[in-house]
């Protein structure tokens, strides 16, 4: 017989001994009301009678407080006790089962005994609440599951904190608050701390056994609120939208949900989707330490030039970044960040800005009429007119004294590049009626569209095309007619 059962026995004896007394009180006191009422009954009868008088002993059975009845022999309900834990045993390996609990055994003597023992086993087999020794899983002072003892419950905790960290980085915060931590290197990080959001705890109690969950079911559970989650099959027609307004769920939300699956995403018949909203009994909070060497942008600066041409730039100073060294505490909870605290910063290297200077000087596109000499001195080596036999269309310039040509006016480029026996060309759109050519450059220095100044360095003499030396061919049309260029220039 199990210790259960004397532990119940013993107290069970004293509830008899209590009843003992009790009945020995009212047959006392029927006895005398008796003697005292008649005569008729001799004395010697009564005598002889309660000599003679021999008790059995039954025992009354309580399962939950609730009465189920009386048994002769209190041997056969421990076996069907511990017939009924070992059957439970088989079923739910590891766990301490007891069939003993809220069982109650009250023996009582009677002349007669009037137990019906297989009638009162039946019910007592059908009462039975089987439970197991267990270990109850608070959140916040409420029990909300329960585990297999003290050691599950740690393992349960640990488990859910390395979620989302991992175990060395768990095992290095229970290292002593005393030794010293490493200098954190350029982009490198370290947690500093893991909680929970709920205190979770828990106490020894009994739980019926397919109530006491399994480790990882109750991280599951913790996490979600929930030991399944709700699928959805894709069916034809499906899309994400109308996934998403059937379970009440936004997109997003149903994204979130399934991570790998995007707006773009193809969806298959017959594929599942998780469409369950988790409800978190607890979270976890994890604060990390990130140290980074950051960049300082330098600063850009424009100055304005007016005697600079507008579009023309000049970089006065080159500019450089600065450097700073930063520790950010990053707050995360169940691996979405939600906080990032700068705690120091420190200037290694302060930036130096660029400085750019922009000329903001207008060219006027139309020209003035008149005609600026178009190098820097020379001589005219060949005139306008009949030559060798040909018309010569303007006049040859040689021998100035360095070989930069300018625009004689204000115009706009509208040509450049090789043209025959010009060699390389530019040709100049004075927006008055006037043009202007120049021949033979060794140089092109513009480009077609571009607004060019009156004495604005446009090219280098030189001797392309069909030239017998180095020198500058220029021409001058008004209104499409050649025209003597001596008569213009200035």
């Amino acid at each position: 017989m199990s210790s259960k059962w004397n532990i119940a026995k013993d107290a069970h004896r004293q509830q008899s001994s209590l009843l003992k007394q009790s009945s020995t009180k009212v047959k006392k006191v029927a006895i005398s009301a008796l003697l005292f009422s008649t005569l008729i009954v001799p004395f010697g009868f009564i005598k002889e009678a309660e000599a003679n008088a021999t008790f059995s002993k039954i025992y009354h059975i309580y399962a939950n407080k609730e009465y189920v009845g009386a048994v002769s022999n209190p041997e056969a309900v421990e076996s069907l006790l511990a017939k009924k834990e070992q059957q439970v045993s088989k079923k739910y390996v590891g766990l301490a089962i007891d069939a003993h609990s809220g069982i109650d055994i009250i023996p009582e003597q009677v002349f007669e005994v009037s137990a019906n023992d297989a009638e009162t086993l039946a019910k007592l087999e059908e009462a039975l609440v089987v439970e197991a020794d267990a270990q109850s899983l608070k959140v916040n002072g409420e029990t909300i599951a329960y585990v297999e003892n003290e050691e599950a419950l740690e393992q349960v905790v640990k488990q859910l904190k390395l979620q989302y960290v991992t175990e060395e980085e768990l095992e290095a915060l229970n290292q002593p608050t005393t030794a010293q931590l490493p200098v954190l290197q350029d982009d490198e990080t370290r947690v500093v701390e893991v909680s929970l959001s709920a205190e979770v705890a828990g106490e020894e109690t009994k739980a019926k056994p397919n109530e006491i969950l399994k480790v990882d079911e109750a991280v599951q559970f913790l996490q979600t609120g929930m030991l399944e989650q709700q699928k959805y099959a894709i069916q034809s027609g499906d899309v994400l939208g109308s996934i998403a307004k059937e379970h009440s769920l936004t997109i997003a939300e149903l994204m979130e949900l399934n991570p790998g699956i995007d707006e773009s995403t193809v969806l298959q018949i017959g594929q599942e989707l998780n469409v369950t909203v988790n409800k978190p009994f607890v979270t976890v909070k994890v604060i990390e330490e990130k140290f980074k060497v950051e960049a300082i942008e330098h600063a850009k600066i424009v100055e304005e030039d007016a005697t600079m041409l507008k579009g023309e730039k000049v970089v006065k100073q080159e500019g450089a970044d600065g450097k700073k060294e930063v520790t950010y505490l990053i707050t995360s909870e169940n691996g979405k960040r939600t906080d990032r605290a700068v705690t120091t910063e420190n200037i290694v290297s302060e930036p130096s800005s660029r400085v750019v200077v922009v000329g903001t000087k207008v060219i006027p596109s139309r020209g003035t009429g008149t005609f600026a000499w178009p190098t820097n001195g020379g001589y005219i080596s060949s005139h306008m007119g009949s030559r060798w036999g040909e018309l010569h269309r303007g006049i040859d310039i040689a021998r100035p004294s360095n070989y930069t040509i300018k625009a004689a006016d204000n115009g706009v480029v509208t040509f450049t590049g090789w043209d025959g026996t010009y060699g390389n060309k530019i040709v100049v759109n004075h927006n008055n009626g006037y043009e202007t050519i120049y021949a033979h450059l060794s140089q092109i220095d513009v480009t077609v569209g571009q607004v060019v100044a009156q004495g604005s360095a446009i090219g280098v003499m030189g001797s392309t095309g069909n030239s017998t030396g180095t020198h500058l061919h220029f021409e001058v049309h008004e209104n499409g007619s050649l025209v003597n260029p001596l008569s213009y220039l200035k």
